[in-house]
């Protein structure tokens, strides 16, 4: 019970405690805008870190369907659909991120 508690009260400070930079001033206007040519550099570093984990993710799927092809080629046919299912949900993801990626960087 009293873990419970301390959990709650570090989400409840958690919580609160990130709700006060919402109320924070706008900043003034610098003469150096800087914040657009960092958003490019975060769209293409949050694109690489999508597109190599997509590429770990399809290597995964490839290596466990291969693996279920040599224990059971009888069943190859059936594997051979949740590969090809699974890739296209991966790939899926890489080009949803591109789309936000290039909605990011072309306001």
């Amino acid at each position: 019970m009293k873990r419970n508690m301390v959990r709650f009260g570090m989400t409840a400070m958690t919580v609160l405690f990130s709700a006060l930079t919402a109320m924070a001033q706008e900043p003034a206007a610098a003469s150096g805008d800087t914040s657009r040519g960092l958003g490019y550099i975060a769209a293409g570093v949050g694109f690489a870190i999508a597109a190599g984990l997509c590429g770990l993710g399809q290597s995964k799927v490839a290596s466990a369907a291969c693996e279920g092809m040599a224990r059971n080629p009888s069943a190859y046919n059936r594997i051979q659909l949740a590969l090809i299912l699974g890739l296209a949900f991966i790939e899926t993801l890489v080009i949803f991120t591109f789309v936000v990626v290039l909605i990011k960087v072309n306001p």
